[in-house]
């Protein structure tokens, strides 16, 4: 098995803004390296709960390795969005302590050449978080129609010459299937113009297809939703997302349920806002933890405060 390398971003300032305390229920729906979560069980012991999920197994390996001296833990291989169910079968229907999500790819996944996620690994084209799916990036990548790529390149990936790189993809894979990353990496640097840029022209389509194999953004939709109806009063949701489409659902659903009217009828029906904003604007991680870890440079941080419960 590959070294699970793994950087922990704003690892204090996510926890932390949960107020974590002993003797109350936390859940990490994005268990990963845990790093948050070793930090959290430190926090609430010795009486606190800690409930992990993660769909990865090298992953879930790594995590149980480090975090084996904790008893008050329990880890779930199981997608975030099936929070809701997963807790009432635990017997869990609240949860008095706080939410963490720590959204996106890891960093493990992302380096580990045989997981496909980089264009500057040669590996085969993967990029599931969960190996046991079948749904991979080939299936995108070949079968996908010519509008449907132009579709995620641009919403996923916001990538400006889309319709050139699908046109590319189509035409060359009519010659022969296109089954690696640098194989793609290299139809996409055909397909567009050369620009001075840092960015390497490959970084957004791989972005859109790891968006579309993994349905990051439908299950972001569906775990804030969850999440919100899962927690007690007073307890918190604290939200780490990595580029402008995370953060942008994150920050207008927060800011939304916040809100003392949601309808936007002439006559209110609302409920009472269930939600008070903890971060009027996002926590960005400090330069000396980007001097350490560069990826971290685009991570941004929002939570939010439970005031009532919807009956």
């Amino acid at each position: 098995m590959t070294e699970f390398i793994h950087y922990t971003v704003m690892k204090k300032e996510t926890v932390d803004i949960m107020n974590p305390m002993p003797g109350k229920l936390y859940i990490d729906c994005t268990l990963g390296g845990g790093g948050h979560s070793e930090y959290l069980l430190q926090k609430i012991a010795p009486s606190g709960k800690l409930i992990a999920f993660d769909i990865d197994d090298e992953a879930i390996s790594a995590a149980k390795e480090r975090l084996k001296n904790y008893n008050n833990l329990t880890i779930v291989k199981s997608s975030y969005t099936k929070i809701k169910s997963v807790l009432q079968d635990l017997g869990i229907n609240k949860v008095n302590g706080g939410i963490l999500l720590d959204l996106g790819a890891s960093y493990h996944q992302l380096t580990t050449a045989k997981r496909g996620f980089s264009f500057s690994k040669d590996a085969p084209l993967d990029m599931r978080f969960d190996t046991t799916t079948e749904f991979s990036a080939y299936d995108v990548v070949n079968r996908y129609k010519e509008d449907e790529l132009v579709k995620i390149f641009s919403e996923y990936g916001e990538e400006h010459f889309s319709k050139r790189i699908a046109k590319k993809i189509v035409e060359e894979r009519k010659k022969t299937p296109i089954k690696t990353t640098l194989e793609l990496s290299n139809i996409i640097l055909s397909a567009v113009p050369k620009v001075k840029s840092n960015l390497h022209p490959a970084t957004r389509v791989f972005q859109a297809i790891r968006i579309e194999v993994n349905h990051e953004l439908k299950n972001i939709d569906t775990i804030l939703n969850e999440a919100l109806d899962l927690l007690d009063e007073n307890a918190i949701i604290s939200v780490i997302s990595f580029h402008s489409l995370e953060d942008r659902l994150v920050k207008t659903k927060l800011k939304k349920e916040a809100q003392n009217c949601r309808c936007n009828n002439l006559i209110c029906t609302c409920k009472p806002p269930r939600i008070e904003l903890i971060t009027k604007k996002p926590i960005v991680p400090s330069d000396e933890e980007i001097k350490i870890n560069p990826p971290s440079r685009s991570a941004k941080l929002r939570a939010a405060k439970c005031i009532r419960v919807w009956g």
